[in-house]
């Protein structure tokens, strides 16, 4: 996930323009299409929610090939022949279909999928990069997430654009 200073993953309208920086952090690294191109090959499927597979449509579909499972309510269609809708228990969803299957799942977006997940204690990790702005108001990513969690963290990355990246290893209760 990406967020502002102050937790937004975007602007109250959706608006997401401003995750490109113009900072220039001289110690910080710059991360190559070489780099992205390694990362992704280490995830093997993609689970998301609704909205931002709806706007991963917009933006070209970033996702390639890989599985990607849609949890929605919602009756959609798609074209794509790697994308599949899910709508029921998060727990059997991850643990007897795509666990079996993947070692690599990564959630993509959205506040609420991100919550009923880690709510339901099925998050290994949580990599998040902040962007250097404060929107001040907008969509907040942990807004009310109703439980405290211990975190590790991992690694972190500080880029030459000034974003920050943090890897927290989700703790066990």
């Amino acid at each position: 996930m990406v967020s502002s200073l102050d937790g937004f993953i975007a602007k109250k309208d959706g608006d997401v323009s401003w995750l490109q920086s113009t900072d220039n952090y001289e110690k910080g690294i710059t991360l190559s299409q070489e780099d992205i191109e390694k990362f992704i090959k280490t995830i093997d499927c993609y689970v998301m929610g609704s909205k931002t597979y709806e706007h991963a449509l917009e933006l070209g579909w970033p996702y390639g090939d890989k599985p990607v499972i849609v949890v929605t309510n919602r009756d959609l269609k798609t074209n794509k022949e790697n994308v599949t809708f899910y709508s029921g228990n998060l727990d059997q969803l991850v643990n007897n279909q795509l666990k079996p299957k993947y070692k690599s799942i990564w959630i993509v977006g959205g506040t609420m999928l991100a919550k009923d997940f880690i709510r339901a204690a099925l998050v290994d990790d949580i990599i998040i990069s902040i962007m250097p702005i404060i929107l001040g108001d907008g969509i907040l990513f942990f807004d009310y997430i109703q439980q405290e969690y211990r975190l590790h963290l991992k690694d972190m990355t500080a880029y030459k654009d000034g974003m920050v990246e943090l890897w927290y290893e989700m703790k066990k209760q």
